[in-house]
């Protein structure tokens, strides 16, 4: 349901190439409608600086497996999203859109493995980047415009959000709060539940047994508020499950041996 993407890229990314002036010089930025790659996405990753606004919307789990990292549930299948249309565009107008999407073709990154500074890069084959005639110019007089100087520093800030959210997954796996998930729901006239696993989630018994002390360092943290941030999301699944039920998103039914 919700494991890591075990491939050398990272997730929407199919290749990588560092943004400059001297190989990119003549580049202009587009606006491009829609994000089709979005409609088979079930699931994104979120930083903690996102898990108030990302609650409201998506069940908030984390992924399967070692060096878990919290996602954001577009839907409870693979292969669907209930939020986002085959065209790639929201169906809410409202949605809030996690970090990782908008930041998308962009990233930093490291060049070399043995390298300490982080380079800003960009996907080569999006098609909102390239030598166009219309669109904004990315460098004027070989500096950079404006708009990759925003680009810059909003990469910059989603940096600074990953790192805090590896901060608080290396608490809560210290503390030994994550467990494996389970939600089964039961739709009015279906002859079998639908159950879902392939996840983690918080175990309360083993939060509500933790010492005053702990509880007190949490709070002043601010790790307790993100972690019921992703209790209260967990009531969501059922609302996206209907979503999906509602727009025909569902899986085909798995016939018994």
């Amino acid at each position: 349901m919700a494991s890591a993407p075990q491939q050398s890229l990272p997730l929407f990314y199919n290749a990588l190439e560092p943004l400059s002036s001297e190989a990119h010089g003549t580049f202009r930025l587009r606006a491009i409608e829609g994000a089709p790659f979005l409609a088979s996405q079930h699931a994104v990753p979120v930083t903690v600086d996102e898990f108030a606004l990302v609650q409201r919307f998506m069940p908030i789990v984390f992924s399967a497996g070692s060096d878990s990292i919290p996602l954001g549930l577009m839907a409870l299948n693979e292969g669907f999203n209930v939020f986002i249309d085959e065209r790639g565009m929201a169906r809410d107008p409202y949605l809030y859109i996690p970090a990782y999407i908008r930041r998308y073709p962009y990233m930093l990154a490291r060049l070399r493995p043995d390298a300490q500074e982080l380079t800003l890069c960009f996907d080569p084959t999006s098609p909102s980047l390239g030598e166009f005639e219309d669109g904004e110019p990315l460098f004027k007089d070989g500096e950079a415009t404006d708009i990759v100087k925003a680009i810059l520093q909003f990469n910059e800030q989603f940096e600074e959000a990953g790192q805090r959210t590896a901060a608080f997954m290396k608490e809560i796996e210290a503390l030994d709060l994550l467990q494996d998930g389970e939600v089964t729901i039961q739709p009015e006239g279906a002859g079998a539940p639908f159950v879902y696993r392939g996840f983690r989630m918080i175990n309360e018994e083993k939060l509500t047994a933790l010492r005053g002390d702990q509880l007190r360092k949490m709070v002043q943290s601010g790790l307790l508020p993100l972690i019921y941030a992703h209790l209260y999301s967990l009531s969501v699944m059922r609302e996206v499950f209907a979503r999906q039920v509602s727009l025909n998103l569902m899986p085909p039914p798995q016939l018994g041996g």
